[in-house]
């Protein structure tokens, strides 16, 4: 309940006589008062605003707050919180400070305000430690204190005109006793569409064919890439270090090299032993005979002396070429035996080869590793990079059919929870049309309606194309959700409606909409707070109803210029 709303601002007119139940601030029509002099500047609107403002609501730039006349002042508020009796001020000098009064004052922060008020009024904090996303404290309180700045009296289910559907169905759910977490998913359903829509453009612009690509192109891609991986860590599992690889393979080297130098040895080695066979066969004295038989065919009678020295010529000529023959023989030897030791040679470095090719074959060294370990790591990014590729291009092209999926399920799920809280549902349904017989002979209705996009709220009454039974509307959906609220023991304990809810309402409507108002208020045990012009409030009357009775002894007035909520005037 409210008890007192004031200002630092002098002029100021404080309000300090509500009481529990239905309160009327009005706002007269005086003899002074001209066509042009509506009531429309006397401040009602502005109460609205100061309630908003104490209760943690944003300020925008253009907010009366921030104007020169008000930004040097603060604004205050007594009111029952949990039933204890608390102060609050404000200014919109520092309009992210609170200062709380109750045994002594505190400044808090304006976050810290709405979270004590989330808690307070709707346990909010308590869900949030649970793990739970409940809706935002102002997204509740909307609903209890409506302003026209922010197009409140359009629907019965949105607080605001520019209120995403999103926030309006957790805040409904939610102060409907209703499964709200169900909302909560459709949300992120919502916001999946819309990035995919732009992911979607963005592809189909070509801006991300480089950064995903088509699923068909990266499935091979990820599938040649991935048996890359697993043959290099294959061989990095099976991989053994072998410290002394280096030397062992410059001992390998320095092997082949010795080997290659034998094999070279020998091959001039057998090439000299080809030239000395040649030569042995070819060592042969000529035939004296043979020299005869030339000589006589040509004429030539060799003498008999000559004959004597060619036989000694030719016994040193078969002594020279013994000789020779020995020496060729003896360098065959000696060739044929050092091939024959280069042979062993051979085979001793073979063998010792083929013992270090054995070990290296099993074994790598450190650095052969931990380059196979960079290879590894190269591979796994890429194959990383390309499976994250892959998959956000299923994900793009699959995401439209996954997504319409998910609301099927969501559907299904709020259908089911419709079913298990029916009593909750019927409560509902049967407030706002208690509410709305007790107006009009054809009562109007409230429908709940599962749908692919989450509740759909409905209000079929007769004649509700017209703006003021729109507006009775607005006034039966807050009264339901004031009896609904009060029995679960949640709420600010008093509702707030502006004067632009009665706007186009015929007046014998909104005699009884005030009637009906103060006895639901008495009823259940909360305040009703109502700002309206005076010509409007008595237009019609009610037997056994006596409006004055919960007028506000402060009026409001546009006729002078100290006759408004802030007793003064500005732009």
């Amino acid at each position: 309940m409210i008890h007192r709303i004031y200002s630092t601002l002098p002029t100021f007119k404080t309000l300090s006589d509500f009481q529990q139940g239905l309160n009327v601030l009005l706002a007269e029509k005086t003899i002074a008062s001209t066509q042009k002099q509506t009531r429309n500047r006397a401040g009602k609107s502005s109460f609205i605003e100061i309630i908003n403002f104490l209760t943690g609501a944003n300020v925008e730039p253009n907010s009366i707050f921030r104007t020169k006349e008000l930004v040097g002042y603060s604004f205050g508020m007594e009111f029952d919180l949990k039933k204890i009796n608390i102060g609050v001020e404000r200014g919109g000098g520092q309009k992210s400070k609170i200062n709380l009064i109750m045994d002594s004052p505190t400044q808090i922060t304006h976050t810290k305000w709405t979270e004590i008020l989330g808690e307070e009024m709707f346990g909010l904090s308590s869900l949030k430690k649970s793990g739970y996303h409940p809706p935002t404290f102002r997204s509740l309180f909307s609903y209890f204190v409506r302003r026209q700045a922010s197009e409140a009296f359009i629907k019965p289910e949105k607080s605001a005109n520019k209120q995403q559907i999103d926030d309006m169905q957790i805040s409904l759910m939610f102060l409907l006793g209703l499964d709200w977490e169900i909302a909560r998913d459709w949300q992120v359903i919502r916001d999946k569409e819309k990035t995919l829509a732009k992911i979607t453009k963005a592809e189909a612009d070509g801006m991300f064919s480089d950064i995903i690509g088509k699923t068909a192109d990266l499935r091979t891609k990820l599938t040649i890439e991935e048996f890359q991986l697993k043959k290099i860590s294959e061989e990095l599992s099976n991989f053994q270090i072998l410290p002394m690889y280096r030397e062992l393979e410059s001992e390998l080297n320095d092997l082949t090299k010795k080997f290659n130098e034998l094999a070279n040895e020998n091959s001039i080695d057998a090439s000299s032993i080809n030239d000395i066979e040649s030569s042995l066969a070819s060592e042969t004295p000529p035939n004296l005979e043979d020299l005869h038989a030339i000589y006589k065919e040509a004429g030539i009678i060799f003498p008999e002396l000559v004959k004597r020295c060619y036989e000694n010529l030719k016994i040193f000529h078969e002594s020279v070429i013994r000789n020779r023959k020995d020496y060729l023989t003896s360098e065959f030897e000696e060739a044929k035996m050092r091939m024959q030791l280069r042979d062993k040679q051979k085979l001793q470095y073979d063998k010792r080869r083929i013992e270090i090719m054995t070990i290296l074959k099993s074994h790598g060294a450190l650095d052969q590793f931990t380059l196979l370990q960079k290879e590894t790591a190269r591979l796994e990014s890429k194959v990383s990079l390309t499976r994250q590729r892959f998959e956000s291009a299923e994900k793009l092209e699959g995401g439209k059919s996954e997504l319409e999926i998910e609301r099927n399920q969501l559907l299904l799920r709020l259908r089911h929870s419709f079913a298990e809280q029916k009593e909750q549902l019927s409560e509902a349904i049967l407030a706002f049309e208690e509410t709305s017989k007790r107006l009009y002979e054809s009562a109007g209705s409230m429908n709940i309606v599962a749908t692919t996009n989450g509740p759909l709220f409905s209000f079929p009454m007769q004649g509700s194309r017209s703006k003021g039974i729109k507006n009775i509307q607005i006034f039966c959906f807050d009264m339901m959700l004031m009896r609904l609220c009060t029995k679960r023991g949640i709420g600010p304990g008093f509702l707030v409606h502006d004067s632009h809810l009665f706007d186009g309402v015929d007046g014998r409507q909104v005699i009884s909409a005030l009637r009906v108002g103060s006895e639901v208020a008495k009823e259940l045990g909360f305040q009703y707070i109502v700002t309206m012009n005076e010509d409007d409030a008595y237009k019609e009357k009610e037997v056994d109803f006596d409006l004055k009775q919960y007028v506000l002894s402060t009026r409001l007035t546009d006729a002078t210029e100290d006759g408004g909520l802030f007793g003064i005037r500005f732009s």
